[in-house]
């Protein structure tokens, strides 16, 4: 009976001591790099859609080194989102000091471990990038969800802000009231950031892309419908991102997805490309019950293991190596508290197109708890074309009228225009595989003065009745 007590401590001993299965050395060469995860008990994917925590029983990150994992950081109750400086020098991270504490996002240096405090708020800051230029961006928590803010990262900017219309200071970059999550930043320069379709209102999840400035936000692909999430751009410039039990792809030559010929099994998204061309991802093969990190080169038909951990999953890992910094947004905004937007052909729409023409275009918006306030109308031009002058940052959506004021066609979602924007748009909601005639709004010919639609609901539509009755 001894004997047997005996073994069992040591097999226990063993065990705890033991806990990680690494990458043995071949595949540790052809990942060609360090890199970093998250490493947690319980992991709830897509929890940050719902203002929820993604890590309820606490995360830690982890470096892989030469095949063998350890800490990043030490003196953290939590430590999760991962993202290193463009040089390699430096790390962002969420962090908790204390079980307690929200997250807030701190940065290490790597070559000598010292740790800073970048982001310091009352509430939960998580999943933080870094911006060229001297500025970062992350997730704040918020009463409606999380909300994507820029500032700056605490380091001296080597060239000067492109528009201190777009900072510095803390800089709200989405305008809806639901979560807004970033994933990635494109090399474009835009942020890729994951929410609800359609947008402000939906619950299935959809990749989205907002400029550094808050500017410009749109859906990245127009083929709406399947849950999509966890997006990473490769060095192609496709954009993959994960289904859940599939993988798929954006191609700039193409307006839908198309599918990743990968192995079964359960992908949490966040893939790392490495110099190889071959990606580094987190999965859950048939049969598991956690997420590991395995490589894969696409095209080929298994997966192969390359860091597990007993009772955790790693998720999110990030490779320890330079990059090209992404191209700085030259910022145009202007320093107004409204935008203008211009629809070419609003009868232009990927749901189809409208067989008569509207006569009037509704604005409809949000107060601060979340009540729909109808803020007017404006004439639409017999070629489908409006012109109008919208409240700035602020969730906004467009409805169609006929003449009797009977809805065409809405938006179902919500999106915002920064204030000092000056946007066009194809039509309603008409994707990048569409686009109007070649020639001058026929609402531009008529005036050059945008429709007011920011002010008294019923004053803006007195004038712009009032406008169109001079005009006729």
């Amino acid at each position: 009976m001894r004997d047997r007590v005996w073994f069992f401590l040591i097999v226990l001993s063993a065990v705890l001591l033991a806990p990680l299965r690494a990458l043995p050395p071949r595949t540790a060469d052809r990942v060609g790099a360090d890199f970093i995860v998250t490493a947690a008990p319980v992991y709830i994917p897509l929890a940050e859609l719902h203002g929820h925590e993604r890590f309820p029983r606490g995360a830690q990150l982890l470096l892989v080194r030469d095949g063998e994992a350890a800490p990043l950081v030490a003196g953290f109750a939590d430590t999760a989102d991962a993202n290193v400086s463009f040089d390699a020098q430096r790390v962002l991270f969420a962090g908790k000091r204390a079980a307690g504490d929200p997250w807030q996002i701190w940065e290490l240096t790597l070559k000598d471990g010292s740790v800073r405090k970048v982001i310091d708020t009352q509430t939960d800051a998580e999943r933080p990038f870094y911006l060229p230029g001297g500025r970062m961006v992350w997730a704040q928590r918020t009463a409606s969800g999380f909300r994507i803010e820029s500032a700056r990262d605490g380091h001296p900017p080597k060239v000067p802000f492109l528009n201190p219309t777009a900072g510095p200071g803390v800089l709200p970059l989405t305008y809806i009231q639901t979560s807004a999550f970033p994933t990635a930043i494109l090399a474009d320069g835009r942020i890729l950031f994951e929410s609800g379709y359609p947008l402000g209102a939906g619950a299935i999840p959809e990749l989205y892309v907002v400029y550094a400035d808050g500017s410009g936000v749109e859906s990245y692909r127009c083929d709406h419908g399947r849950a999509r999430w966890g997006g990473s751009q490769l060095a192609s410039g496709d954009v993959v991102f994960t289904h859940g039990r599939s993988l798929a792809r954006f191609t700039s030559a193409l307006a839908q997805e198309t599918p990743v010929t990968a192995p079964p099994a359960e992908y949490a998204g966040a893939i790392a490309e490495t110099a190889s061309g071959e990606w580094l991802f987190s999965a859950r093969k048939a049969g598991a019950t956690h997420y590991a990190i395995d490589l894969w080169r696409p095209g080929s038909p298994s997966l192969e293991n390359v860091l597990a951990k007993r009772g955790e999953n790693l998720v999110e890992p990030v490779l320890v190596a330079q990059r090209t910094p992404p191209r700085r947004f030259p910022s145009d905004l202007h320093p107004w508290n409204y935008a203008n937007l211009l629809a070419l052909d609003s009868r232009l729409s990927l749901a189809g197109n409208l067989k008569r023409t509207p006569a009037s275009v509704r604005l409809e918006t949000q107060d601060r708890n979340g009540r729909v306030q109808v803020n007017g109308t404006a004439p639409v031009a017999p070629d489908g074309s409006f012109f109008v002058k919208v409240p700035g940052d602020r969730p906004i959506r467009f409805l169609l009228l006929d003449r009797k004021g009977a809805v065409l066609r809405r938006e179902h979602g919500w999106f915002w225009s920064r204030g000092g924007e000056q946007r066009t748009c194809a039509g309603c909601h008409a994707g990048p595989a569409l686009s109007p005639e070649n020639r001058v709004p026929a609402v531009l010919l008529r005036t050059t003065t945008p429709v007011d639609l920011t002010g008294d609901p019923l004053r803006t539509s007195m004038r712009a009745d009032v406008q169109e009755g001079n005009k006729r």
